[in-house]
């Protein structure tokens, strides 16, 4: 999925939307909202075919941070063809922060969408 912006005129009732296709600047909040939906699309159907990875990190959400992380790390030192596969997937959000020299992240995006929420 990919968010576009929509701009309004209050003098006129006219909207426009980029053109389809069109390619969000990478550093922008809409380039990160591109970017991390498709790693996190890549993550779901990887998760979805591997059940014993998306149960470590699904239970690691409801467990102290120590204990997630051991878990976590278990699993993975346990599978790691299934770690470089995830970090394979990962990899286009971790270029784009490195690119962008920022630590935005979809989280921080999540914690905004809150905020105005309220």
């Amino acid at each position: 999925m990919v968010f576009g912006v929509v701009s309004c005129s209050a003098i006129a009732v006219v909207c426009t939307s980029p053109p389809a296709g069109a390619v969000p600047a990478p550093c922008s909040a809409s380039g990160l909202a591109a970017t991390a939906s498709g790693v996190l699309n890549g993550a779901s159907g990887y998760l979805d075919a591997h059940p014993g990875a998306n149960d470590v990190l699904t239970n690691a959400v409801n467990q102290p941070p120590a204990d997630a992380k051991s878990a976590v790390r278990g699993y993975f030192i346990g599978h790691p063809g299934e770690f470089l596969d995830l970090k394979n997937i990962a990899q286009p959000l971790l270029d784009l922060r490195r690119q962008c020299n920022t630590a935005a992240s979809p989280g921080q995006l999540v914690a905004l969408f809150d905020a105005l929420s309220d």
